[in-house]
């Protein structure tokens, strides 16, 4: 079915103003103190410069991330079958609904990704086994229907090869009885398990999914962009509806235009085979910190990012190897 558009900007819900956040400043001490942790998880870095180096400036930094998060719900009809029992009795043929969407079937949690099977009411159809073609035994695929096998100890030949006396395991004869199937020639249909038919039905394939898109605004630092996505900010928004509006008065304008970009983009991949049940938008301000210091009279920096104060130290001076990452 067609997406409903999220609206002209015109038609926006009313939102108040934002406002410029910032985070609490970080202290000389909580910044020794996240490179000794730093300096601790890595066994090539000494402690020593960590403890004795001189911190000569704080330069408290910022930025965001903006993230859209689309609950899609996405189904699919295919052909299954069972085996038929008497037990399991097939139910009259009815109306079966032809659109999958007609289907009602509970959604999971939302944002949590599942896939589900279910069958479609009032689509079952009983047909001889297409396997055993309704004999509900199939031929063995070790002996080939013959009942026996060529005999492991003489290889076929009646005798013992060095002994050159009759073989004792096949009674001379040089063959045995096969051990699959029991020397019957056959043995129960794997496919219908020996009941002869087969129901088919038609069963739903639904995926519920959590598409992500994310953007991380330019910090314009010596510092690896990739490591601000494995950290946590704080949220200073959260927008969460049926279908969500672009943002457009951000102090930021490149998170109005990723949230733009994101909507559109999502809009336009599920606007045909899938269904939107949610959306959430959130920003949230990654506080990184760029520590500048002295050591041995030269002078090194460090950054702080992310509400757990992980550490990047690109040209730490106390190191006895290359062999450790550095992020």
């Amino acid at each position: 079915p067609p997406l409903d558009a999220p609206g002209n900007p015109g038609e926006q819900r009313s939102r108040p103003p934002f406002v410029q956040h910032s985070m609490p400043p970080m202290t000389e001490a909580a910044a020794r103190r996240a490179l000794l942790r730093f300096v601790a998880s890595r066994c090539c870095y000494g402690s020593r410069a960590a403890g004795e180096l001189a911190i000569q400036r704080l330069r408290h930094l910022g930025t965001y991330r903006y993230r859209l998060e689309t609950f899609s719900e996405t189904r699919l009809s295919e052909w299954a079958f069972e085996p038929f029992t008497k037990l399991g009795a097939a139910r009259p043929l009815g109306d079966a609904p032809l659109d999958p969407w007609d289907v009602e079937v509970g959604a999971p949690p939302l944002f949590q990704g599942q896939t589900r099977r279910c069958r479609v009411p009032c689509s079952a159809l009983v047909r001889d086994c297409h396997r055993c073609h309704g004999h509900g035994r199939s031929q063995c695929g070790v002996c080939h229907g013959a009942g026996r096998t060529r005999c492991v100890t003489c290889k076929g030949s009646r005798r013992r090869l060095k002994q050159q006396k009759r073989c004792q395991l096949c009674s001379g004869t040089g063959r045995k009885r096969c051990n699959t199937c029991s020397g019957r020639g056959s043995k129960t249909c794997a496919t219908c398990q020996g009941e002869k038919k087969l129901q088919h039905f038609k069963q739903l394939v639904i995926t519920w999914k959590n598409n992500v898109f994310e953007f991380v605004s330019e910090h314009h630092l010596n510092f690896p962009g990739e490591l601000l996505s494995k950290v946590s900010g704080e949220n200073i928004f959260k927008d969460e509806n049926v279908v969500v509006y672009p943002i457009i008065d951000f102090p930021e304008p490149e998170i109005s235009l990723a949230s733009r970009r994101a909507i559109a983009e999502h809009s336009a991949a599920f606007a045909t085979s899938s269904r939107i049940l949610r959306q959430r938008q959130t920003i949230e301000l990654i506080p990184i910190t760029e520590v500048h210091y002295q050591y041995s009279g030269k002078p090194y920096l460090y950054y702080i990012y992310g509400l757990e104060n992980k550490v990047y130290a690109l040209d730490y001076p106390e190191r006895c190897c290359c062999g450790c990452t550095i992020v």
